[in-house]
């Protein structure tokens, strides 16, 4: 008989449709109120901020900036750098181009501070321009240098028939071309289900695999979890399965080649996910040389069972 496991920090209690705790990719989907922010935390929000988003806030913060600098110029009168155009759009504009050679501390040598007041904020602003490329480098260099696992793993997840019983299966590869070293899972399932009185309650089972352990992963490898009379998943039939309200969380850690230290991954499967009595379509042939092809694209490809 299965035995549920201690709350592994998800918290027994649920509700009707409740969301997973961690997301497909591994993020979690907990929403913190009432959190004290504190400026430590900064570097880690930056490194882990996607590609697009950390280089927009960059763009954001650069046009800012020079917005505010231009506007400094101005206001204390633009003939302190250049000579006057006669309008504030040219004469902002000056200052705004201005500000950006001095940021970058590029320095064309068109427009030069001439009073005593612009080179003081030109000074600053030099001084900020330092300052805040050091620290886009630093950054640069730690979301660069950060471990991070890249398994791809399939959009489904099956159950089938397999030796005399039913058993539960899910792939993944890497998708980089490095080897995995030594890579270990473990799939914890948590299932929401009614009490004696009524209330939402989640239970825990860590599930036994086939195997939970390799010494290396140079394809694909499919997870196996055995749905016998030990599994938690043995008092349903298929058709209570797809209607479960359950999510699988799949932990991996591996030898990286890359960062050459061990790395570790996060995964969730909703119940929805689900998909019963087929198999796996082969990812992985030869081709005239001998060598073997894996299509990535043929991860999650199932066929029925004849």
């Amino acid at each position: 008989m299965a035995k549920s496991i201690k709350d592994p920090g998800f918290g027994y209690t649920s509700k009707k449709n409740a969301k997973g705790i961690i997301s497909s990719n591994g993020s979690s989907n907990v929403l913190h109120i009432n959190r004290k922010r504190n400026i430590n935390d900064l570097y880690a929000y930056f490194v882990d901020l996607s590609w697009w988003y950390f280089f927009f806030l960059i763009l954001v913060a650069y046009i800012v900036l020079n917005v505010v600098f231009g506007l400094l110029y101005v206001g204390i009168g633009i003939e302190q750098i250049t000579k006057p155009k006669g309008t504030f759009l040219q004469d902002f504009l000056n200052g705004f181009f201005f500000s950006a050679q001095t940021l970058t501390t590029v320095g064309y040598g068109g427009i030069a501070p001439k009073g005593i007041t612009a080179n003081f904020i030109a000074a600053f602003e030099a001084m900020i321009g330092l300052l805040s490329f050091s620290f886009i480098t630093g950054l640069l260099y730690g979301r660069f240098s950060k471990p991070k696992a890249n398994i791809k793993f399939s959009d489904n997840f099956i159950v089938r028939e397999f030796n005399g019983e039913r058993a539960l299966m899910f792939r993944l590869m890497n998708s980089r071309k490095t080897v995995m070293i030594e890579p270990s899972i473990t799939v914890t399932l948590s299932i929401t289900e009614k009490n004696k009185k009524g209330a939402f309650k989640r239970n825990f089972f860590t599930l036994d695999l086939e195997r939970d352990k390799i010494m290396y992963l140079p394809t694909v490898w499919t997870i196996v979890h055995q749905i016998d009379k030990d599994s938690p998943l043995f008092k349903f039939s298929n058709k209570e399965l797809a209607k479960l309200e359950a999510f699988l969380y799949v932990l991996i850690d591996y030898h990286e080649e890359s960062f050459a230290q061990r790395v570790y991954q996060i995964y969730s499967y909703s119940f929805s996910k689900l998909e019963l009595d087929v198999k796996y379509k082969s990812s992985a042939s030869f081709n005239k040389e001998g060598f073997t092809v894996l299509d990535h694209e043929k991860l999650s490809e199932v066929e029925k069972i004849n």
